[in-house]
């Protein structure tokens, strides 16, 4: 009797023993299924915004550089207009300075005319003489006023060829200008209804993803050429790079543990199953 109540005592334990680690074993399964299925939810909310912003991408590209062109024509244009007002001053200037130079070369002549006169009648030579230098100096001055109108002149054709290139190149690029931002308006009309919904949805999405993985998905996208941050595994590569996933990296994609980045581009990775359960959900 002594025997079997040892036996049946150490069974009971045993069972107590059994009881006890089972259910540990059971919450460690199911920790293991949440942190999965919260792994799946957020590479999920991931794939979405991508898709989302995929589609903003391509709405853009088929806008190409259209907005380029249209900024660049501005920009050249308001260079010009400031180039052509600038040159108009100028041109206006040296007209006012050649005019300065006419009204100097008439006072020269009429104070010539005036020493002349007196000339005729002086008392002395000595103020005849002083006539005459007065009259050389003022013949001086014809000249001087004269050269420097020439010089004035030359400058003036200068300036106004470049004008009339300047203004030629400025009614060019004014209806380039025109025509571009017509072809963006028109493009733009056709599209912003759509990318306006999509902007809308992709900043609805950001909001249920948390910040830190929004940030680090922001930066990978920013970096990439394509705008992809998040891509499939297709035949054992990264469908951003196309480097080869080994098998373990890709099983532990399809595990979900934890979120996977490639090693080569840094894009982040998911499988295709979990992609395609996705799309017909």
């Amino acid at each position: 009797m002594a025997k079997t109540t040892t036996k049946t005592t150490a069974k009971t334990k045993v069972e107590d023993e059994v009881k006890v680690v089972t259910p540990s074993k059971d919450k460690a399964t199911s920790e293991e299924k949440s942190e999965s299925s919260s792994i799946e939810r957020k590479l999920l909310a991931l794939y979405q915004l991508q898709q989302i912003d995929s589609q903003i991408d391509k709405i853009r590209i088929i806008r190409g550089e259209l907005p380029l062109e249209v900024q660049d024509l501005e920009d050249e244009i308001a260079g010009l207009e400031t180039r052509i007002s600038n040159l108009s001053k100028e041109v206006q200037t040296i007209d006012e300075a050649i005019l300065e130079k006419q009204e100097g070369i008439k006072e020269c002549l009429s104070l010539i005319k005036r020493y002349e006169t007196q000339q005729m009648n002086v008392r002395n030579n000595r103020e005849y003489d002083s006539l005459t230098k007065e009259i050389e100096y003022q013949n001086l001055e014809i000249q001087l006023c004269e050269k420097r109108i020439k010089e004035f002149k030359i400058q003036l054709d200068l300036k106004k060829d470049v004008l009339d290139k300047s203004s030629t190149v400025f009614e060019e690029r004014s209806k380039d200008f025109e025509t571009k931002k017509a072809e963006l308006t028109d493009i733009v009309a056709e599209t912003e209804k759509e990318e306006s919904v999509l902007v809308q949805k992709s900043i609805d999405n950001q909001g249920i993803i948390e910040d830190r993985l929004l940030s680090a998905y922001k930066k990978i996208r920013t970096n990439a050429r394509n705008g992809l941050a998040l891509v499939t595994v297709e035949r054992d590569a990264c469908g951003g790079c196309f480097n080869k996933i080994p098998p373990q990296r890709q099983l532990d994609i399809k595990m979900k543990k934890k979120i996977i980045v490639c090693e080569y581009c840094g894009r982040i990775l998911i499988d295709s199953e979990t992609v395609e359960n996705l799309k017909n959900s």
